[in-house]
C-alpha cells in the first residue's frame, strides 16, 4: 500500500508563510503527477496544486501567485510554499498523485494530511 506522509502545517498569522512536504514513495514520486489537495470544515476537497514528473504546474486561481509547488528530487518530497497566508486557507492540506484520465480522481490511499490555521 502506498503511503503519502504530509508534514510542515501549523498555527500562522495572516500574511506568514508555511512550507509543506510531501514523502512519497520513490518509484511514485518519479512517475506520477502530483498535487495537493485541502480540505477545510464542511467543504468539499478542492486540488489546490499539481506538478507534472516535467515540472509543469498548475494551480487553482485562489492560490495563483502565493502558492508554489515544487518537487525535491533529493527528497522524493513533493513541496508546497505558502505565502502570504489568508484565514480562508485554513484546511487540512493532504497530497497524492493525480490521476492522468482526469484531475477529479486520485490514485492512492489518502493520508493524514496536516493542518493549517491561519488566525491572529
Amino acid at each position: 500500500q502506498v503511503q503519502l506522509v504530509e508534514s510542515g502545517g501549523g498555527l500562522v498569522q495572516p500574511g506568514g508563510s508555511l512550507r509543506l512536504s510531501c514523502a512519497a514513495p520513490r518509484r511514485i514520486f518519479r512517475s506520477d503527477t502530483m498535487g495537493w489537495y485541502r480540505q477545510a470544515p464542511g467543504k468539499q476537497r478542492e486540488l489546490v496544486a499539481y506538478i507534472t514528473t516535467d515540472g509543469s504546474t498548475t494551480y487553482v486561481d485562489s492560490v495563483k501567485g502565493r502558492f508554489t509547488i515544487s518537487r525535491d528530487n533529493a527528497e522524493n518530497a513533493i513541496i508546497l510554499q505558502m505565502n502570504s497566508l489568508k484565514p480562508e486557507d485554513t484546511a487540512v492540506y493532504l497530497c497524492n498523485g493525480v490521476a492522468p484520465w482526469s484531475t477529479g480522481y486520485v490514485l492512492y490511499a489518502w493520508g493524514q494530511g496536516t493542518q493549517v490555521t491561519v488566525s491572529s
